[in-house]
């Protein structure tokens, strides 16, 4: 197995799916294929559209092998989803998207069963963002078609399934906010026998396990060799911090970003995790509880910054520092550290676009500063994903932490990760540029005039 070189990573967001080329000799990404996800809004819900993200995925691994071949395929997607299947493998019912309000019907029913927080490290979120609530109304809206289920699968190994015929389940996405998993026990939560699924749950194999060879019929659609290996496969974030787990000396924290901003801390402060506030606890890939919090960064990002350049020049930084051109949260509300406040700029009058764009990077900067304090981070923050190429947002991220901050260079933070599941190597440098908190005092100055602000906007909600 460490012979092998060449992995393809699928790797489902949100917002894109991509499959990315990874050599694991210099832990880089050699190609990358992309496409958008954007859910299919049709009865019976909003769904995720497997059938064109198959054909991608497809398409991808066969235009890939073409240019060099693939040793092995490895797996990772977003959390909150999840697979219903028959006997034969297929889908019984649509794969929910999770921001679909469905299950937020039958929410009275589903908290008076659901587990506590002590127990599975998991808040109580709204619209589908709990998995075991998809789980529960889709079991009561359409009892027909559950009945018919053999097996529910986390959302890695829905497409494990397809590629082997194998269906297992994984602790990372059983980890991920779901309600399904307890993290202390490393066992099913009590509402898995609460409600009698239990005999639907695969047996749980570790991220790293090779479930098998691609099935003939896709060695013929791709062109890889039939023996080509799959494993098991594991949850983005958790991808994200495994290369971490692996060569970096505790404490240290991970900030994974895409559409969510998942932040993680590894041997950081012993601090009581607030519920409320959208902190939880991951299940890394070596089975390990993680205290982590997030907030939905990327689409906030891209909501801000719609229709506007990403341009900025040293002079707009300077003016929003001098101005304290304030962000105040929250633009996605519902989920986050400030899930009840409504988004509130300060002091923006005659606000040029690059002094907008500084003021929304380093205001993303400050809510991650805010997860990881909630989550007792310690020791130097490396970012994954498109944020670490934001310098402005890096810069403040260090400056209201007070703790250095690694940008990443693997253009995709997942991938990396899960394609170390394909080596049996125990370290895995990554690479990036370490930036130590800005000397001048203006950017410190503007993280405490920010918390203040913000602080004050939550009493003002209170009174």
């Amino acid at each position: 197995m460490s012979a092998m070189r060449h992995i393809a990573v699928i790797d489902i967001g949100k917002t894109n799916a991509k499959v990315a080329f990874v050599d694991l000799v210099t832990l880089s990404e050699v190609a990358l294929r992309r496409m958008a996800n954007a859910p299919v809004r049709q009865a019976p819900y909003p769904h995720h559209d497997v059938e064109a993200l198959w054909t991608f995925i497809l398409d991808s691994l066969a235009g890939l092998n073409r240019e060099q071949r693939i040793d092995a395929i490895s797996i990772t997607t977003h959390g909150a989803t999840g697979a219903l299947v028959d006997a034969a493998g297929d889908l019984v019912l649509p794969v929910l998207d999770y921001e679909f309000d469905g299950p937020d019907r039958l929410a009275v029913d589903y908290d008076a069963i659901r587990p506590p927080f002590a127990e599975t490290g998991t808040p109580r979120l709204p619209l589908g963002l709990n998995l075991g609530a998809q789980f529960f109304w889709q079991q009561k809206s359409f009892p027909a078609e559950f009945a018919k289920a053999a097996a529910m699968l986390m959302y890695p190994q829905y497409w494990a399934l397809r590629l082997t015929g194998v269906a297992a389940n994984e602790v990372t996405s059983l980890g991920c906010h779901t309600d399904l998993w307890n993290p202390w026990t490393a066992d099913f939560s009590s509402l898995v026998d609460r409600l009698d699924w239990r005999w639907l749950m695969v047996p749980v194999r570790p991220a790293s396990d090779r479930l098998g060879p691609i099935l003939p019929a896709l060695a013929v659609r791709t062109g890889l060799d039939p023996q080509t290996p799959v494993f098991c496969g594991l949850h983005d974030s958790n991808a994200s911090l495994l290369p971490h787990l692996l060569s970096d000396k505790p404490p240290f924290s991970v900030v994974s970003t895409g559409t969510w901003v998942v932040s993680m801390a590894v041997g950081g402060k012993q601090i009581a995790l607030d519920a409320a506030r959208d902190t939880l606890v991951n299940v890394n890939a070596l089975g390990s509880p993680v205290p982590s919090a997030r907030f939905m960064g990327g689409r906030e990002f891209s909501m801000l910054t719609k229709d506007q350049p990403e341009q900025w020049s040293e002079d707009d930084v300077g003016a929003v520092l001098m101005r304290k051109v304030l962000l105040l949260p929250s633009t996605q509300q519902g989920s986050g550290p400030f899930p009840h406040q409504t988004a509130t700029w300060l002091n923006a009058d005659g606000m040029k676009s690059g002094q907008r764009f500084a003021a929304i990077s380093f205001y993303l900067a400050l809510m991650t500063a805010t997860c990881l304090d909630l989550i007792g981070a310690d020791g130097p923050t490396t970012v994954e994903g498109p944020f670490a190429r934001n310098r402005l947002f890096v810069g403040m991220l260090a400056a209201s932490t007070g703790r250095a901050v690694v940008a990443s260079e693997a253009a995709t933070g997942t991938s990396i990760g899960a394609a170390l599941l394909a080596t049996d190597q125990l370290t895995a440098q990554g690479k990036g540029e370490r930036m130590e908190p800005p000397a001048d005092p203006a950017w410190a100055d503007y993280a405490n005039a920010w918390r203040a602000a913000v602080e004050a906007q939550g009493q003002g909600l209170s009174d």
